[in-house]
């Protein structure tokens, strides 16, 4: 039994679908436009909403486990004895760092929630916006838990001014790792090839 066109592209790993229609000129550029993207990839719109959503997901499983062991350290932290010493400014501290540490919890759970609340909507690109706009904010508020964090940390166990200090370098640190160096490379135009 002879096999034709789609079985044969699938057997040697291409995708199935429908044989490609015979180049003619500026017809063939606009369907290689349609398949190539600015990046070069060989993919269509869907494809590149889907791939982009997978990726957006699998980056937030690397920022997830760190503000859920936070916020775990966070809830733990008033039913330690040590906590009765603790001064106004580094209860007001703990609760900044505890707020923010719920809420970046919520923003960077949200896409993963979003997606199976919207499963088979046909919305992808909607939700990839959102999601991207989640993960970021997530990210800004995580940065905000972490320095309150160290701040309330080196302030219990040092001083104030030290706190502060180390505070203020551990913010310019996630600043300039998770905002700053993307900013300026952005801004040069410069693309991971």
């Amino acid at each position: 039994m002879a096999t034709t066109g789609s079985g044969q592209r699938a057997r040697r790993g291409a995708r199935p679908g429908p044989a490609p229609a015979p180049r003619d000129g500026a017809a063939a550029d606009r369907r290689d436009d349609a398949r190539h993207g600015a990046d070069g990839r060989d993919e269509t719109h869907a494809e590149r909403i889907d791939r982009e959503l997978m990726e957006l997901l699998n980056e937030l499983r690397v920022a997830l486990p760190g503000v859920q062991f936070l916020f775990a350290f966070l809830l733990i932290v008033p039913f330690q004895q040590a906590t009765s010493r603790a001064t106004d400014f580094q209860r007001d501290v703990y609760f900044v760092t505890l707020i923010a540490a719920v809420v970046a919890t919520a923003l960077l759970i949200a896409p993963a929630a979003q997606h199976r609340a919207l499963f088979r909507q046909h919305d992808k690109e909607d939700l990839l916006r959102r999601s991207n706009r989640n993960a970021f904010l997530g990210l800004v508020v995580l940065a905000i838990a972490i320095v309150s964090a160290v701040v309330l940390v080196v302030d219990f166990l040092f001083a104030l001014p030290q706190a502060l200090v180390t505070g203020g370098v551990v913010a310019a640190l996630l600043g300039w790792l998770w905002i700053g160096s993307p900013a300026v490379q952005r801004a040069r135009g410069a693309r991971d090839d």
